[in-house]
């Protein structure tokens, strides 16, 4: 099984900023890919509206972010450094919670849940 993770923060309204969070992620740090693979980040995604960002994530069953956000940066100094970067591009949603940087997003729908549910089997490819 997996668990999917969706998440929100804003990139600072500079243009040039915009272009350089781009660039950075168009080519992330070896070491920061590794990491995040060892502490069981499967998939992760950013996508990226105005200056409004969404990750979309997904880990093993026992990923606990707090815990294994923190034990990336442990493994890999360089996660510290490529952290402390990224956050030179970005600032908090209005909604995120106390202490969040990225805020944590409500699931609303699942296809696939909902349609197991209707009909009692899950969704296939159509023929």
């Amino acid at each position: 099984m997996v668990k999917t993770w969706a998440q929100t923060l804003e990139l600072v309204a500079d243009p040039q900023k915009i272009a350089e969070y781009r660039e950075y992620h168009a080519r992330v740090w070896p070491e920061v890919l590794r990491a995040l693979q060892a502490v069981g980040v499967l998939q992760m995604k950013i996508y990226l509206l105005g200056t409004r960002l969404f990750m979309y994530m997904e880990t093993v069953d026992d990923f606990e972010p707090t815990r294994d956000f923190a034990r990336h940066m442990e493994i890999e100094p360089k996660c510290v450094e490529w952290g402390e970067k990224m956050r030179t591009y970005q600032c908090r949603v209005p909604e995120a919670k106390e202490g969040e940087w990225w805020a944590y997003m409500e699931e609303v729908f699942d296809l696939a849940a909902q349609h197991e549910a209707a009909f009692g089997k899950k969704i296939t490819p159509p023929k």
